[in-house]
């Protein structure tokens, strides 16, 4: 039996050959880095999404504003704003893409990541990562160098932690004796999902993690990642993606590239999701940052138009 059949953040997500649709955070169309983000109309939104049964809403950690990199994310930090996310939703998944886990002391993140978890009732798909951007490692005062060991080492102590009544870990980065980590998840632990290879090996992400957060690739070449992906597991592990998309009005629209993504009407973005589904992608989160229409009219056309073919799996009404 899967251990995390009764996890309703994953149940909704995954299901062995089958696909389902999330959102990322913002939920709006904007220029440059920086998004309104109001949080009445996110959240009208989120309820919204939740109604169409997409499976999941995602929010990112972007713990500064790096122009360069082109988009700060949802502004606010992601644990306070999945509380408040998790209060004016109901069933839908809660996922983060991702947490950088090397900014981070673990027992924190374990700490926040448990208590949304129990907050939002069993809701919190955790992806983690190792983090791209070299100004935020000098302003914290980590060494980027050391990426990969405080990557592995954080994911150790959060499953520890959550699994163990006050466990001894002594480490690099901690010493923990004599304290416990309060609250602990429901099941005594949270799916944790790698996000893209954060410094380590395919075999080691598969052995160590409940499943993979990919990038847009071309079909052909995501698809040879996801078969040898299903070669170093013996169970299944699900395989996940984003995708940017800019819905055109005319619904018979043929893609032109943008940005990780293309805009297209939805009857391609039907076939191609199909098409993913196909080659074992698992769940898909779109981005709307680069969408040309009100926000609102393409989450009602994509929940009437396509989630449909890809809805939220877990049969408990929202």
């Amino acid at each position: 039996m899967d251990k995390f059949a009764s996890h309703i953040g994953y149940s909704n997500m995954f299901k062995e050959k089958e696909l389902t649709l999330g959102l990322y955070f913002p939920l709006e169309s904007y220029e440059g880095s920086i998004a309104e983000m109001d949080l009445e109309h996110q959240m009208n939104l989120a309820k919204k999404a939740e109604e169409a049964r997409f499976a999941s809403l995602f929010v990112r950690d972007v713990p500064l504003n790096v122009p360069s990199f082109g988009d700060a994310g949802q502004l606010y930090d992601p644990w306070v704003f999945l509380g408040y996310l998790a209060a004016h939703t109901k069933q839908i998944s809660l996922g983060t893409g991702s947490i950088v886990t090397t900014l981070r002391h673990p027992l924190h993140v374990a700490k926040a990541a448990a208590s949304v978890d129990r907050i939002s009732g069993k809701r919190l798909v955790l992806g983690i990562a190792t983090g791209d951007r070299p100004s935020e490692f000098s302003a914290f005062s980590v060494d980027r160098e050391q990426r990969s060991n405080l990557f592995r080492e954080s994911l150790h102590v959060m499953r520890k932690v959550w699994n163990e009544e006050f466990p001894e870990i002594h480490s690099p980065s901690l010493n923990l004796q004599g304290g416990d980590l309060l609250p602990k998840p429901e099941l005594k632990a949270i799916p944790i999902f790698v996000t893209g290879h954060s410094t380590q090996t395919p075999k080691w992400i598969a052995e160590n993690s409940d499943g993979w957060f990919y990038y847009p690739r071309n079909i052909n070449n995501q698809a040879a990642l996801i078969k040898e992906w299903r070669t170093l597991t013996n169970i299944f592990k699900p395989f996940s993606q984003s995708l940017y998309i800019d819905l055109s009005e005319n619904p018979n629209e043929d893609p032109t590239p943008i940005h990780l993504g293309f805009r297209t009407g939805h009857q391609f973005l039907i076939d191609y999701l199909n098409a993913l589904k196909e080659i074992g992608v698992n769940h898909l989160t779109f981005n709307l940052k680069y969408g040309q229409r009100p926000v609102e009219e393409v989450i009602q056309e994509l929940g009437e138009e396509v989630v449909p073919f890809f809805p939220a799996l877990s049969n408990k009404e929202a």
